[in-house]
C-alpha cells in the first residue's frame, strides 16, 4: 500500500471504520513509514484538541426552523423529477446557508458535535480493555503491533505492551481470553525479534504443558494456529525452533501440524530447524507422506548431515522396508 492510499484511509483507520484487510495493510505501512506516522500523529493530536473543547448548546428552535425551510424547498419542487427535486433541495439548502448565518452556525455545530462524539468514543475504546465489550476479533482489528511481552514471576501472569492509537499495557493471567489473543497476535505482529521470541516461547510452554492449545474458531487465533504461522513465516530461526517445540505434542494427531513440519524439513533454510523437524517425525507411524519426504531428503538434500539424519529416521520408523 502506497503513502497516498494510506493517508486517505487514516481517518477511517482512527475511527475503526475500515475493513480488517485494509487496516492490516495500513498498520504494516505505518510501522515503516515515518511520513505517514507523522500524519497519523497529527490526526491524533487534532482529535485530542477537539475532545477538550466545550460543546456548544444548540437551540431546538433553530433546528426546527431549518427543517421547515427544507420542507418548503421540497414542496416547491414537488412537480419535477426526483433528480430535479434533489438538485433543487441541495441548491436551496446552500442558498439558505448563505442567506442565514444562524443556519450555517447550526450545521457547523452539528458537524463539530458529531466529530467530537466520535473522537470521545474512539478515545474510550483505546483505554483499558473491557472483557464485556471487546471480542478477540475486535481487539485484533484495532491493534497496530505488540511492542513488549514480559512474563511475570508466578508463571501464570503476563504483561503485554501494545499499540493502537497510543501505546497501551495489559496485565492478566495466561488463561485470560484477551491475554491469549494478544500473545497470539504478538507472535505475528511483534515489533521486533525479542517480542516474537518471548511470545512464541510462552505459547510453546502452554502447549507443551497440555493447556488450551487448540486451533482458532474463526473469530480469534488459537495458540496452535499462531505457532504454525510462526513456524512457516517468521524470519528468526530461534522463533521457528520454539514453534516446533510447542507443536511437538500434536504431530501424531494433527495432520496440519505434521504437514507444516514436513514443509519445514523440505524448505527451511536453517539446518537446526530442519534437524529438529526430522527428530519430531521419527515416532510418526502410518503416514506415507512422512516416509516419502524423509526418503526424498535422504537422497537429494545438499546437506550431508541432513541426509544422514533423514536416512536414520527413515530406518527407525516401524514397518519400514
Amino acid at each position: 500500500m502506497k503513502c497516498e492510499e494510506v493517508q486517505e484511509r487514516l481517518i477511517l483507520l482512527s475511527l475503526g471504520e475500515i475493513c480488517e484487510e485494509d487496516a492490516a495493510e495500513a498498520s504494516l505501512h505505518l510501522r515503516h513509514c515515518a511520513g505517514c506516522q507523522e500524519e497519523m500523529q497529527a490526526l491524533v493530536s487534532m482529535q485530542a484538541i477537539l475532545a477538550e473543547e466545550t460543546l456548544p448548546e444548540l437551540s431546538p428552535n433553530l433546528l426546527t426552523a431549518s427543517r421547515l425551510r427544507l420542507d418548503d424547498a421540497l414542496d416547491q419542487a414537488d412537480g419535477s423529477t426526483w433528480m430535479t427535486r434533489l438538485r433543487n433541495a441541495v441548491v436551496g439548502s446552500w442558498q439558505h446557508i448563505y442567506a442565514a448565518p444562524a443556519l450555517a452556525t447550526l450545521l457547523l455545530g452539528i458537524g463539530f458535535v458529531s466529530g467530537n462524539l466520535v473522537t470521545r468514543f474512539q478515545a474510550a475504546n483505546i483505554g483499558p480493555l473491557d472483557p464485556a465489550i471487546t471480542t478477540p476479533s475486535e481487539l485484533q482489528s484495532t491493534i497496530s503491533n505488540v511492542s513488549g511481552v514480559l512474563p511475570l514471576p508466578d508463571d501464570q501472569h503476563v504483561e503485554l505492551h501494545y499499540n493502537q492509537m497510543v501505546p497501551m499495557t495489559l496485565q492478566g493471567r495466561l488463561d485470560d481470553p484477551q491475554v491469549r489473543q494478544l500473545l497470539a497476535l504478538a507472535a505475528q505482529k511483534g515489533a521486533n525479534n525479542d517480542v516474537r521470541e518471548t511470545s512464541v516461547d510462552l505459547l510453546a510452554k502452554e502447549c507443551s504443558a497440555g493447556r488450551d492449545c487448540d486451533h482458532g474458531d474463526g473469530a480469534s487465533t488459537g495458540f496452535r494456529d499462531a505457532l504454525l504461522v510462526s513456524l512457516r513465516y517468521d524470519k528468526s530461526p530461534t522463533v521457528r525452533l520454539r514453534a516446533l517445540e510447542g507443536l511437538q505434542h500434536f504431530i501424531g494427531e494433527d495432520q496440519r501440524v505434521r504437514d507444516a513440519v514436513l514443509e519445514s524439513l523440505m524448505t527451511d533454510a536453517n539446518a537446526d530447524v530442519r534437524t529438529r523437524a526430522i527428530s519430531m517425525l521419527e515416532p510418526v507411524e502410518g503416514d506415507t507422506s512422512v516416509r516419502q519426504v524423509l526418503h526424498t531428503v535422504s537422497t537429494q538434500d545438499d546437506n550431508p548431515y541432513i541426509r544422514n539424519a533423514s536416512l536414520q529416521a527413515l530406518g527407525n520408523l516401524d514397518g519400514f522396508q
